[in-house]
């Protein structure tokens, strides 16, 4: 599995990624292959984290419907990973309804909420997502936390991308992600002393302002 990606940092590979895209839209099968092989692994984990092991067969599905609509595409290399993302979690929806599964409802949503620093308990839980137990343990939190964590980590979307894919405020994404990464870097057992700083004034976010 790709390793995860920070929030803060968009992917080095997004300049490359863009141009893909564009020579695949000519009808260049290379390229297009070339923009796959950019995307799948993120995309792979975020489905990891919302189907589990159906995951590969849900992005399968979810790539045939970009292939189909790829002329109707228009944005650069991290328009095309939010354009993908949000692919991948329709056809990922449908399949949970399919196996009659209820996703877990989305709890309270807070705009404003500080978020700790760069070198904070959330940035060791951050490190620690490319491993499968981690997925695991995002698979286990509430769905509007578990997607914000996934997106913004795992497939390296910035807040207002992270916001259109799950058509919510950014302020929303951003605290579902702050609440998501507070509860696994307890249970990923990193933390301590550092979790009082969740509290402090502390300048970092995990997303842009509404």
């Amino acid at each position: 599995m790709a390793q995860a990606r920070h929030p803060r940092r968009a992917p080095a590979y997004d300049g490359e990624l863009g141009a893909a895209v564009a020579r695949a839209q000519e009808g260049d099968e290379a390229a297009f292959a070339v923009a796959y092989r950019l995307v799948q692994p993120s995309l792979l984990g975020y489905l990891r984290g919302l189907v589990g092991d159906d995951a590969e067969d849900v992005a399968a599905d979810a790539w045939l419907e970009v292939a189909r609509d790829l002329g109707r595409f228009r944005g650069d290399g991290a328009g095309f990973r939010g354009w993908t993302a949000t692919i991948a979690r329709h056809r990922a929806l449908d399949h949970l309804r399919r196996r009659r599964v209820r996703p877990r409802a989305a709890g309270t949503e807070q705009d404003v909420l500080d978020l700790p620093g760069p070198h904070s308990t959330h940035d060791q839980a951050l490190e620690s997502l490319s491993t499968e137990r981690a997925l695991e343990l995002v698979r286990g939190l509430p769905r509007d936390q578990a997607e914000a964590v996934l997106l913004r980590v795992v497939v390296g979307l910035d807040g207002p991308a992270a916001a259109r894919v799950l058509g919510k405020r950014p302020g929303a994404v951003r605290t579902a992600a702050h609440r998501g990464l507070k509860r696994l870097a307890r249970q990923l057992g990193v933390g301590g002393e550092a979790e009082e700083s969740v509290t402090d004034g502390a300048s970092g976010t995990l997303g842009e302002s509404t």
